[in-house]
């Protein structure tokens, strides 16, 4: 049997050594470590290397429920993976265990919880977004081209001049001036 550590943290700003240093105090023999990882990916460098070294009888151990992933149904798929490999989780923060069934529920209702806030912070974005459209702000960059210099654009090309003379004298791109005709003729 052996006891495995698995840390991550999502941007290269943030620091390893705290859930380093608390996997080894409980006794982790190796510790595996993704750096500037997002919990979303099911495939992580060190994550998958660690997921090639757990044998049966082996125990999983990570500082919190979210290092293993970002929603309720990635998390549990790993502790049913992880099950039916005869690896046992354990989590730190919340002391809980898979090898217990009150270790189970409790990761369950707490992985729950997890996906609801993130849920609940979703939804309240897209509120915000929705309120700022009724008020007529979007989001994203400025457009260039006002209609007035879109309409001159229009009118040197169609006269004939090239697209490429016409943008410099309503001063965009050439790329600029391209798309905003494209976008004209959809």
């Amino acid at each position: 049997m052996a006891i495995i550590g698995y840390a991550r943290v999502s941007t290269s700003g943030q620091d390893l050594d705290a859930q380093q240093d608390a996997l080894r105090a409980a006794g982790c023999e190796k510790v595996y470590a993704d750096h500037g990882v997002s919990g979303a990916l099911a495939s992580r460098p060190e994550w998958d290397r660690c997921r090639e070294m757990l044998r049966a009888g082996d125990i999983l151990v990570v500082t919190k429920l979210d290092r293993l992933g970002r929603s309720l149904r990635n998390v549990l798929t790993v502790v049913d993976e992880l099950a039916a490999e005869d690896v046992a989780l354990r989590i730190l923060d919340i002391a809980a265990d898979t090898n217990t069934a009150s270790g189970r529920m409790v990761l369950s209702v707490l992985g729950a919880v997890a996906e609801l806030e993130r849920e609940l912070a979703r939804e309240r974005t897209i509120a915000g977004l929705d309120a700022a459209r009724r008020r007529g702000r979007t989001g994203g960059r400025p457009r260039v081209l006002d209609a007035e210099r879109l309409r001159d654009l229009r009118q040197l090309v169609d006269g004939g001049m090239s697209v490429t003379r016409a943008a410099e004298l309503v001063r965009v791109s050439r790329s600029t001036a391209y798309a905003a005709l494209r976008g004209l003729d959809d």
